[in-house]
Formats: C-alpha cells, structure tokens, sequence
C-alpha cells in the first residue's frame, strides 16, 4: 500500500504544537515504508526537520513557563518534574 504525503501548506506560525506533531508524525511513517520518490523523500525530510525545531522550539517555551509559573512567594525557582 503506497501512501504519498504532500508537502504542508501551512504557515508554521498558523499550526498548534499538536497539528506539528501530527504533520511531522505523517512524514515519518511514510518515509519508514521507503516507497516515497528520492526528490520527494527529501523535501518531506526538510519539511520534517522544520517541524522538528518548531515543536522543539514549542516545547522549550512551554518548560520556561512552568518554570516562572513555579517561582515561590521568595522568588526561588523550585524544578518541578513534569511527569
């Protein structure tokens, strides 16, 4: 079963973290079944490397809030697992 994915349209500045991650997660697996085009693959792997970094990018600014969000009444940064 061959399955081609087209290159997003999207601005990323447009996309939720979770449209990035389901768009990023599309690429991968067709990529893994091997069936995809050289020239394609390769834009498919840039675009994927894009969203990478942006859900990267996402995710650290996310950890930064916590963070402040964590600051006690002295303000000490107490770390708290994310878990």
């Amino acid at each position: 079963m061959r399955q081609t994915v087209a290159p997003a349209k999207k601005e990323a500045s447009k996309r939720t973290f979770e449209q990035s991650l389901s768009r990023l997660e599309k690429i991968v697996d067709s990529l893994e079944q091997g069936e995809t085009p050289l020239e394609s693959a390769i834009a498919l792997y840039e675009e994927g490397i894009a969203l990478s970094k942006e859900c990267m990018e996402t995710l650290s600014k996310a950890e930064l809030k916590v963070k402040k969000l964590s600051k006690d009444m002295n303000s000490k940064i107490e770390l708290m697992d994310l878990e």
